[in-house]
């Protein structure tokens, strides 16, 4: 019989023996480093940009041009065209100067008469007034036409005592007109105003204001411009307001201007 022989192999070497699966080893997939000023295509080769150098310099890319606004244009042209309003205004205005030598009418008041000044019951001040007025146009080359709405008033202090209406009519050149018109009005606190009117009459000196607001329209030749506003005050003293008599009118200061 043959015997079975029985050999002990090591450990360490049993190990070694064994097949052990082999393992795939991952490539990596990063790109190449790529320098600077370069891109990669799809095949990986480098393609130098267009911004390379050419002829040993690097070439700068030319700076975006600067666009002005369409606000600042827009204002440009508003402002030129403002200007150019402004100046053919100013020629106008010089020719129409130049040409019709414009004046502001005159006035005077020539009489002044008291038909009444009484207290109501109701402690109001009732007046009327009868003023004769003189207006003169002292232009040689152009008309006024004074239109509705003129009103003319008298005053003491801040207290209107009473006002009338100018009759609408057409002034000539270098004309004079004489108004007749009748004022009438009621004060409040009359008994305030008429105290204060007997102090002033007994010094001999009263102090009224008549006061103008005429809206006309001026003829250059045969063509009528817009309404303008004849504003005016008349500074007047007088030594009396007896009623049913003339009233002397000791001082009178006119002053006038237009009101566009």
């Amino acid at each position: 019989m043959h015997r079975q022989l029985k050999f002990a192999v090591p450990e360490a070497m049993a190990d070694n023996q064994r097949i052990h699966p082999v393992v795939p080893v991952a490539t990596s997939t990063t790109a190449p480093l790529v320098p600077p000023c370069s891109s990669v295509s799809e095949k990986g080769t480098q393609v130098h940009r267009a911004s390379m150098l050419q002829g040993g310099r690097p070439m700068i890319p030319p700076k975006p041009r600067k666009r002005k606004g369409c606000c600042c244009r827009i204002l440009c042209g508003i402002i030129s065209l403002l200007l150019l309003i402004l100046i053919l205004i100013g020629i106008v205005a010089a020719v129409i100067y130049f040409v019709f030598q414009p004046k502001i009418p005159q006035y005077s008041v020539d009489r002044l008469q008291i038909s009444a000044l009484r207290l109501n019951f109701d402690l109001t001040l009732y007046a009327q007034f009868d003023v004769k007025i003189t207006a003169t146009n002292p232009n040689k080359k152009i008309g006024i036409y004074y239109e509705k709405g003129g009103r003319l008033s008298v005053w003491y202090a801040n207290d209107k005592l009473c006002e009338g209406s100018l009759p609408r009519f057409y002034q000539g050149h270098q004309n004079t007109t004489r108004l007749d018109i009748t004022l009438t009005g009621q004060s409040e606190s009359g008994s305030t105003i008429m105290t204060a009117l007997q102090q002033q009459q007994q010094t001999g000196q009263i102090p009224l204001d008549l006061k103008v607001d005429a809206p006309v329209s001026v003829k250059l030749g045969t063509m009528k411009l817009r309404k303008v506003r004849i504003l005016g005050r008349c500074s007047l003293v007088v030594d009396s307001l007896s009623t049913n008599s003339l009233v002397s009118i000791k001082a009178s200061k006119c002053r006038f201007g237009i009101k566009l």
